[in-house]
């Protein structure tokens, strides 16, 4: 009896552990799954070509990008300092006002596919408030830890090369 105890007590260890690990295994989650959902910005860097990087949305900017199950996504992103109009109407800014949100905020939508192995993001942008983005494909890598999403590379709308970071919604 000795004997069988020795073997049961290593055996039913290795089974535990085995169990374990697969049951882990079958717990992870596509990058595709992983990036549904609703996320805040944190921040956006962008770096010119100079190699100087600013941030183009501020140290605070306000955003929001959400991907949808079906592939859609949509992207809205602005200065946290973004000037109130005047005039109370959106139709009758001034010039430095309008200047001033245009430049302080970008938005698109569109569709969205992944490539799990490069860990990449394609969006197919339908319409955005950088006219020129319509129509086109933007190609970004994207990773994930826990609850923190960074999406890199491409040209932004400034010609700059972004990184920006974004924290999942609760």
């Amino acid at each position: 009896m000795n004997r069988l105890s020795a073997f049961m007590v290593p055996a039913t260890a290795l089974l535990g552990v085995t169990l374990l690990a697969g049951q882990a295994f079958a717990q992870q989650k596509t990058l595709k799954e992983q990036i549904v959902g609703t996320w805040l910005a944190v921040s956006n860097v962008a770096m010119r070509p100079d190699g100087v990087k600013t941030e183009s949305f501020g140290p605070n900017p306000k955003g929001t990008f959400m991907f949808e199950s079906n592939g859609r996504v949509a992207l809205l992103m602005m200065r946290p300092d973004l000037p109130k109009f005047a005039s109370n109407n959106r139709a009758t800014g001034t010039a430095e006002e309008n200047k001033a949100v245009v430049q302080g905020s970008n938005a698109y939508f569109g569709a969205y596919s992944v490539n799990e192995a490069e860990k990449s993001i394609t969006i197919q942008i339908e319409a955005a408030t950088f006219p020129n983005w319509a129509g086109t494909t933007e190609k970004r890598l994207v990773a994930i830890s826990g609850d923190e999403l960074t999406v890199t590379g491409g040209v932004g709308s400034t010609g700059t090369t972004l990184e920006a970071k974004w924290k999942r919604a609760k």
